[in-house]
């Protein structure tokens, strides 16, 4: 029966040794090393892990990550492998062989992403903006919506209709130009406190508000506090909100193996 390997993730260790965190189903986690970096492992089949029951699968991508966590807070840097990651062997000698082997064909570039990771870690940026209220914001200062709201009030039935659907469309389209105006200010205040970002989907939000931008950001420890306060300026403005979340290893900055 083929032997597998199951990553978690990179860490700065030349020795073997077992670990206290506890992988998926429970197994023990370990290091395989080659040279100054090691791979924290659990023994499993050769094959990735699949399941239909929802519960199970959400409990084994929470063991991954607690496995991670666990390591980022030990070694820091580390470099975090995405979920089920398995190198395959015909044997257990084998397998273990083939991770060291890995490691060896992949230490120079393992080795650049572990120095640019050195003294970061990743945080979580959601900027939320209210419609409603943005929406009354624009109404009272747009000066073409308030014309268009006055020749309403003195229209006949009609045209008053006609009118409230051009009001509307271009409320709508304020509303969007002001949106994407947001996004780029608010990268622009926020770039100068941290050293990389991505740029995560959006996702649908409650009703009464809606996410602006979510953003995973690369930051230098010290450097989050001065994060912090920007986005504690920006949650202070009328119709937003925001939620910063971390600090966190950097999943998003690494990629897979």
């Amino acid at each position: 029966m083929r032997e597998g390997r199951y990553l978690y993730c990179i860490v700065p260790e030349r020795e073997q040794m077992s670990l206290e965190s506890i992988g998926l189903g429970g197994k023990k986690t370990y290091t395989i090393p080659y040279e100054d970096l090691a791979a924290v492992v659990h023994r499993c089949p050769a094959q990735p892990y699949a399941s239909q029951e929802h519960e199970m699968a959400i409990a084994w991508v929470t063991a991954h990550q607690e496995v991670v966590e666990a390591a980022w807070r030990r070694w820091h840097p580390i470099l975090p492998l995405s979920f089920n990651n398995i190198i395959v062997g015909d044997t257990e000698k084998e397998a273990e062989q083939k991770v060291r082997g890995w490691l060896e064909h992949e230490y120079e570039r393992l080795k650049r992403k572990m120095e640019k990771m050195t003294g970061k870690d990743e945080f979580g940026v959601q900027v939320f903006w209210h419609p409603r209220a943005i929406a009354q914001s624009l109404s009272q200062s747009s000066p073409e919506l308030r014309q268009m709201a006055e020749e309403i009030k003195a229209a006949p039935r009609g045209r008053a209709y006609l009118l409230r659907q051009r009001l509307g469309t271009l409320l709508k389209e304020q509303m969007e130009a002001w949106a994407s105006q947001c996004c780029q200010d608010i990268y622009s205040n926020i770039r100068q406190h941290i050293d990389d970002i991505f740029w995560e989907k959006t996702k649908k939000s409650e009703e009464d508000m809606k996410m602006l931008l979510s953003l995973s950001c690369l930051v230098s420890r010290g450097k989050e506090k001065g994060l912090g306060e920007e986005l504690e300026t920006i949650s202070r403005r009328e119709g937003f909100s925001v939620r910063f979340t971390g600090p966190w290893p950097p999943y998003s900055f690494v990629g897979n193996p």
